[in-house]
């Protein structure tokens, strides 16, 4: 029996539903399988390894804070992953996310260089791999990535540093540890990604996209009204609707918020994942919901919406689009990662990235613009697509 231990800062949302669906998929075809994880809670259907531990994080952010050396702390959890590894001698290590205050990368990458015999894949969920400090860098145009960082503009943003630039120096750490190893293949769930990768120091690796999914299962077409009901969305209004894990700048809450001096009455702003403190400073035609209380009620924020809006700056493969492109909800994004890999003229509207007021402007012209057009998705939606493909790599 084959053995496949996957690697990630969490279990749990986003990079970790991923990782969780691939190893059921691994689970499925005979493998004999383990997820290792930084922080929050595992699965309890499929053996999950917790190694963070609070004390381990904190160090780890301190590091990271005041010195810029994120990805270079928790050097004793690190090591044990390594003994879990040695121990369990798998024939695929499968690597997400590496950063998140949980991994010392030098001591796993030598261990992966000078002692495992296996396989390596590695998805990469962002561009942190192969830049000196940040995972994006489009919203500032950024290009020192393709020779060497320094000066970095964007230190204060996450991984944040509040003292230190150490940018060239963690370019050429990570250069030199995450280049050079044998049976390594880069799984890029975007083309725009791959793209970016092979511009990078990683170019000489096997890269393949493979396109993340979502449950359709769970997430397809639901009329339900009563969900205005339930969360105070007057009856009256069309919905236009916006969904984040985490509402920043990139998301483009501002652009929400300058939307909503703009767009007729007849529109009611519905914004998922805003914070407390964020609800308080949202103008009145926008209304914040922490989150939903369970999937079902999402989806039928999805179903019901007159348009679901995108407005993200940074983005690798934004899932939020299939969700709502499952429920049968057309989509308006910009020409952002790949977003444009989503999203074609049947069902939906990609919008060129311009000032805040172009924005804003041609956000509004594909509101009011009638449309009539059979609604069909050009991608493949089904998160087990993805499990498939990534089960046919390993083989």
């Amino acid at each position: 029996m084959k053995k496949l231990i996957q690697i990630n800062s969490v279990c749990n949302g986003s990079t970790g539903k991923i990782m969780g669906d691939i190893q059921r998929e691994a689970l499925h075809n005979g493998y004999e399988t383990i997820s290792i994880y930084g922080r929050r809670k595992g699965y309890q259907d499929i053996k999950c390894i917790k190694v963070g531990g609070p004390l381990s994080f904190f160090n780890h952010i301190l590091l990271t804070t005041t010195l810029d050396m994120h990805g270079l702390g928790s050097y004793f959890k690190t090591q044990k992953i390594v003994k879990i590894l040695r121990k369990e001698n798998p024939d695929i290590i499968h690597l997400h996310n590496i950063h998140g205050y949980y991994l010392n990368y030098p001591l796993l990458f030598k261990f992966l260089k000078k002692e495992f015999k296996g396989k390596v894949f590695w998805t990469l969920h962002d561009c942190w791999p192969f830049t000196g400090h940040c995972p994006y860098f489009s919203m500032i145009n950024c290009n020192k990535w393709k020779h060497i960082c320094n000066h970095c503009p964007q230190k204060r943003n996450y991984p944040i540093s509040w003292f230190r630039d150490r940018s060239s120096k963690n370019y050429t750490m990570k250069k030199k540890w995450f280049t050079g190893l044998k049976n390594l293949t880069i799984i890029t769930p975007s083309q725009w990604l791959e793209n970016l990768v092979k511009e990078s120091f990683l170019k000489d690796y096997k890269i393949v996209t493979i396109n993340n999914g979502i449950d359709l299962d769970v997430f397809h077409h639901v009329e339900d009204n009563s969900i205005k009901i339930k969360y105070g969305i007057p009856l009256d209004k069309k919905i236009l609707l916006g969904v984040a894990n985490i509402w920043e700048e990139r998301k483009g809450l501002k652009d929400f918020i300058e939307l909503s001096k703009k767009v007729s009455k007849d529109y009611q702003i519905v914004l998922v994942g805003v914070t407390k403190k964020q609800m308080k400073k949202l103008p009145p035609n926008i209304m914040g919901i922490k989150r939903t209380e369970n999937q079902l009620d999402l989806v039928k924020l999805y179903s019901s919406a007159e348009f679901f809006i995108n407005p993200t700056y940074e983005d690798n493969y934004p899932t939020v689009n299939l969700e709502a492109l499952a429920c049968n909800t057309e989509v308006i994004t910009y020409d952002t990662g790949g977003s444009l890999e989503q999203i074609n003229d049947s069902c939906g509207v990609i919008i060129k990235k311009g000032s805040l007021e172009q924005n804003i402007d041609s956000i509004i012209n594909a509101i009011n613009k009638e449309y009539s057009r059979p609604f069909k998705v050009s991608v493949n939606l089904d998160k087990k697509n993805m499990a498939k493909e990534i089960a046919k790599l390993y083989e």
